[in-house]
């Protein structure tokens, strides 16, 4: 087996004294350099440490202040199905309501926008053909909960009535249902989700701490003729949402 990172073992020490209760909620954790000369690593090595349990809302860093053990907080329970989104309406707000809170958001459309080279390919456009895209601030009782950006072919609903997905009688219906009202059947879903850490914007928006991670979701939806209709990229953080995925099994024979 290999050698567990140091700062993975400084984490793990950290995580148990706070689960001991050596230091309490809101108790402002010993300094860096002391911490590293306790356990005889470097400064980055507990620095990295921090920032790990920061994410996992364990520790919350003060500016100018120092590091605390931060109050424990419930991790929303985020679904994806596409399944969940065939029973109409909101995948999020349904999500929400599961979990007893108001699932709310912001948005923002922009009609016939000249798509990006990584969006074409994901949509199967060239570069710069004309697309619908829409910015998603998603909120649990109003508190942030997670972002997406995403994309569709305005050759495809241009000139309908769900052409602003946010827009016209089926405003805030799910993909799912509104390409449906066009003749488009979705068959499917794809996603890739990747860790990484959050911009700077998504800190902001979302009112994560600093160094704190993210999931990225890289969805893409086609219609039955194997047709890209739809693309976005979710934003979830790591320490409010806990990601979960639900497998439909056809047990016909």
């Amino acid at each position: 087996m290999p050698e567990q990172p140091p700062y993975l073992r400084i984490a793990d020490l950290l995580r148990e004294r706070i689960a001991s209760g050596e230091w309490a909620v809101g108790e402002k954790l010993p300094s860096r350099a002391r911490l590293g000369e306790e356990y005889g690593v470097g400064h980055n090595v507990v620095r990295r440490a921090n920032d790990l349990l920061v994410s996992q809302g364990i520790l919350e860093g003060r500016t100018g202040s120092g590091t605390y053990v931060a109050e424990p907080r419930s991790r929303l329970r985020m679904v994806r199905s596409l399944s969940r989104e065939r029973r109409g309406g909101s995948p999020f707000r349904a999500d929400m309501a599961a979990l007893g809170r108001e699932g709310t958001w912001e948005s923002h459309t922009e009609a016939k926008v000249p798509v990006p080279a990584d969006i074409a390919v994901r949509l199967g456009l060239d570069e710069g053909d004309l697309g619908v895209r829409t910015r998603y601030e998603f909120m649990g009782n109003g508190k942030p909960a997670q972002l997406s950006t995403s994309w569709e072919p305005y050759d495809l609903t241009g000139g309908t009535l769900v052409v602003l997905p946010e827009g016209g009688p089926y405003a805030g219906r799910g993909v799912v249902e509104r390409m449906a009202e066009i003749g488009v059947t979705i068959s499917h879903a794809v996603e890739q989700p990747e860790p990484r850490h959050a911009t700077a914007e998504e800190i902001a928006l979302l009112g994560l701490t600093r160094s704190a991670l993210v999931t990225q979701i890289q969805r893409t939806y086609y219609s039955d003729e194997g047709r890209p209709v739809e693309t976005a990229d979710i934003v979830v953080p790591t320490s409010l949402c806990e990601i979960v995925y639900e497998v439909p099994i056809n047990t016909a024979e």
